[in-house]
């Protein structure tokens, strides 16, 4: 009976937003209702205990999507619960040691986004949760080329060409971060926080370090913007400050007596326990590494349940706010990275034994994991080649399928562990900088890096040739420039398209079992996957070659790792794998993979690597994040001047309109090979005179 009410409730309110508001209150009389009555539980809930809806809007004054019809934007507070005597969640670290309600169950609550038909008949079934990485928004810009990640909807930028709406899928963001700053619309999840069995504060030992591009006084002990853990006491003789040169130099201890936990702000030195001060000033380009005891570590690893229960909910709640048939996860970056892990350790399989998400797009995730799930775990820390050093992220295993590691003896795979029943279509897409800066061929090689490991039946792997971690903005800003010749830090090669086209892709494999393309990424076999010190790259005025390559080590957190609790700070280093990267082309742009129009029709290199030339610390590491952009000489004359060994424009075209029929048969092919959607034909075609007019005018 309550599960008819409230799903005559849920439908009422689609269409009574503005209808019996209560007198000076900012959201209507059925939302009160509904709260009170989703803040019953019963029998078959759960995990979701209840969604507290806070405000419901149509999009664009309910513009219409095609079969999909209009959209609305609901946002909200989403409650859960944990069983910890479920033997699914044994794997949340720190789970037995946090606080249980009246029921036994440990509660984490989140804010909640959801853009979905209004009329949920017109769905097409499909629910994408995007795992939101640092609680932002990638999905408008990643799928629907928006020009922002507001959701706003009153404004046009906020929903590009809605490519997801007229697919008819539910878009679903859920905070399960639970660092990330109260401000503006970024999305963070609460959680309680694990003492010992007696009442008493857990402690344990966390690293925070840096690496900085201008001499500052003061540091926050967080990464990037998000919020740290506290120190427990300001001299306890745990607490070690260290400074180095190279990624794997010598550590300098520095005197206690030179910094302190404080902050310098308008003049005035304050003791803060979140930050760090040294009245001598941290220098640009030093390693800086601090250990430090803090307590009261929060469950980190329910975000992983729930990025699991909130699609369960959608799937196989009687009357949910949102429902699926098929559900599918994407992650960029970070949270590709998060989605690896929450496969490894089995998070697909809810409490009730049920399959949580049939498709997985794991984005720029390379071959690592990260801090998602143990104690004092930091997730934003990433551990790239010059920043962020050695934290629990790219470990093996890396492949789907189960290979040994003939240094440990240990045999395992990503996918190894998981009931054959519960696995979904998995598509992995590294750019060619996650080959340089996160390892990425570790997924399809073994660990000596000397055979092809081929993905799984339900595996695809898509190499996007040439890309950096994201596309830059086109035209390069003078500001980029490095040196006196043409090359630029950032690379603009536009693979967003792939992304498009792929999606729906995975959506029709997930939902129609129709085969997606086939993988398409360098191999050993094919010759086209080779050792750094093998790439051929052509000479290239002021461009050096890379002499390094991010390295995934066999590292030692401490015995007590397997429970999810690091006691060696810094961890202690083994023997690095192999990682290759894909051969290049005569133009110096790689063979392997996706080859975009800006590859097969090229203006210019593309390198997925970039060195730290002209920056402060060491010149020869790699730049995080970015390649590298050398436009063509556009005549012979230019050619001759900067002695540049590849072609000029005008002798590889001869008119503009050649070239544009050349980039018209590449697109067709891109469309064909199933990479390129037919109504991003225009866009490229567009992209691609924009790119030869500002060429031909250097």
């Amino acid at each position: 009976m309550l599960k008819r009410i409230i799903k005559g409730f849920s439908l009422l309110m689609m269409f009574s937003v503005e209808k019996f508001r209560l007198p000076g209150l900012g959201f209507n009389y059925l939302h009160w209702v509904l709260i009170i009555l989703l803040s019953t539980p019963y029998q078959g809930w759960a995990e979701v205990i209840r969604l507290e809806i806070k405000s419901r809007q149509p999009v664009l004054g309910e513009k219409s999507y095609g079969s999909a019809g209009g959209y609305e934007i609901i946002r909200g507070q989403i409650f859960f619960e944990f069983d910890p005597g479920n033997k699914r969640n044994y794997k949340i670290t720190d789970i037995q040691l946090a606080p249980v309600n009246e029921r036994g169950k440990v509660e984490a609550n989140g804010n909640i986004i959801i853009l979905k038909p209004i009329d949920p008949t017109k769905s097409s079934g499909i629910t994408l949760v995007e795992v939101s990485n640092r609680g932002g928004k990638f999905s408008p810009r990643y799928f629907n080329r928006a020009g922002n990640g507001e959701l706003n909807p009153l404004d046009l930028q906020s929903f590009g060409d809605g490519l997801l709406m007229y697919l008819g899928v539910t878009v679903v963001w859920v905070g399960w971060q639970f660092d990330i700053p109260e401000e503006n619309d970024r999305l963070r999840l609460n959680v309680p926080v694990a003492r010992n069995k007696d009442g008493s504060s857990i402690t344990g030992l966390v690293r925070s370090d840096w690496v900085i591009k201008e001499t500052t006084q003061t540091l926050s002990i967080g990464h990037r913007q998000q919020i740290g853990y506290p120190v427990s006491v300001f001299d306890d003789p745990v607490n070690i400050l260290t400074v180095r040169d190279e990624r794997e130099g010598q550590r300098r201890i520095i005197p206690t007596t030179e910094w302190r936990f404080a902050r310098l702000s308008e003049g005035e030195i304050i003791d803060d326990s979140l930050h760090i001060y040294m009245e001598s000033g941290f220098e640009a380009g030093k390693i800086y590494e601090l250990v430090y005891r803090s307590q009261d570590p929060p469950v980190v690893g329910l975000g992983l349940g729930v990025m699991r229960d909130v699609i369960s909910y959608a799937k196989y709640h009687d009357s949910p706010i949102f429902s699926a048939k098929y559900g599918i996860a994407a992650g960029v970056s970070q949270t590709g990275r998060f989605l690896r892990l929450f496969l490894y350790q089995g998070f697909n399989e809810d409490e009730q034994g049920r399959k949580a998400y049939d498709g997985c797009m794991i984005i720029t995730a390379g071959a690592g994991r990260g801090s998602f799930n143990h104690r004092f775990a930091q997730p934003s820390r990433d551990a790239h080649r010059f920043s962020a050093f050695f934290y629990p992220t790219d470990l093996f295993p890396f492949t789907g399928r189960e290979v040994k590691d003939p240094e440990t003896e240990i045999s395992d795979g990503l996918l190894a562990n998981i009931n054959p029943d519960l696995l979904p279509k998995i598509f992995y897409i590294n750019t060619g900088y996650e080959y340089w800066g996160r390892a990425a061929s570790l997924i399809h090689i073994d660990p000596q890096g000397k055979k092809d490991v081929d993905p799984m039946d339900n595996e695809r792997i898509y190499h996007l040739a040439s890309g950096q971690h994201f596309v830059e903005r086109f035209p390069p800003q003078i500001s980029t420039k490095i040196g006196a010749t043409s090359n630029y830090r950032g690379n603009h090669l536009d693979f967003s398209v792939n992304y498009r086209a792929l999606l729906q892709k995975l959506i029709r494999w997930v939902s129609e079992d129709k085969s997606p393309p086939e993988s398409a990424y360098p191999t050993i076999k094919k010759g086209n996957l080779v050792r750094i010190d093998e790439l051929d790259l052509p000479p290239i005025p002021d461009l050096r070659k890379p002499s390094v390559i991010h390295l995934a080590y066999r590292v030692d957190y401490g015995p007590q790792w397997n429970q999810g609790i690091i006691d060696f700070q810094p961890p202690v280093m083994g023997e690095a794998f192999v990682p290759l990267v894909s051969q290049v082309d005569e133009y110096g742009n790689e063979i392997g993979g996706i080859r975009n129009v800006e590859i097969v029709v090229p203006l210019a290199t593309y390198t997925p690597w970039n060195l730290r030339t002209g920056l402060p610390g060491n010149q020869m590491e790699l730049t995080d994040f970015r390649g590298t952009f050398i436009p063509f000489p556009k005549n012979e004359i230019q050619k001759q001047n900067f002695s540049d060994s590849r072609p000029a424009v005008n002798q590889l075209y001869g008119s503009k309109s050649e070239y544009l029929q050349k980039v018209k048969s590449a697109t067709e092919s891109l469309i064909q090979q199933g990479f390129v959607l037919e109504r991003d034909r225009g866009y490229l075609q567009d992209k691609a005179i924009r790119y030869w007019d500002w060429v031909m005018a250097q």
